[in-house]
């Protein structure tokens, strides 16, 4: 399976591609929302969940999830918030928009399988049980 990672820092989407290359997942990634849903329209029966940068050039993060979440083919995928935004009243806007959680920056190895186990993502690596 695959996980699309957008952010627009290059840093960012390579810290978050190796935490998920070492659990088992393919990487997908794009610099901005709209590249996003680009390859998310290309790759969308592979994409098990996102991971998407709210601030952004072009399509920030919270203008994707409203636009995966509006269309029907792609309204069932797992979407992660990564971000530095902890204001509760943004949180609350995205929760609003579709996010299924959220992952403050910096985060680490294990916070981030965390999440992914929290909203029903498991593992390639993961023995089903």
């Amino acid at each position: 399976m695959k996980t699309l990672i957008i952010d627009d820092s290059s840093a960012m989407r390579r810290i978050i591609s190796r935490t998920m290359k070492s659990i088992g997942f393919e990487i997908v990634e794009a610099g901005d929302g709209r590249a996003g849903l680009e390859l998310l329209a290309e790759h969308n029966q592979d994409i098990e969940v996102i991971l998407v940068d709210w601030n952004m050039p072009v399509m920030n993060g919270l203008q994707f999830v409203e636009r995966v979440r509006a269309n029907e083919a792609t309204k069932h995928h797992k979407l992660v918030m990564v971000t530095t935004e902890t204001e509760s009243v943004r949180m609350a806007r995205a929760l609003l928009a579709g996010v299924d959680e959220f992952m403050m920056k910096p985060f680490t190895h294990d916070i981030l399988v965390e999440k992914l186990q929290l909203i029903g993502v498991q593992s390639p690596m993961q023995e089903p049980t």
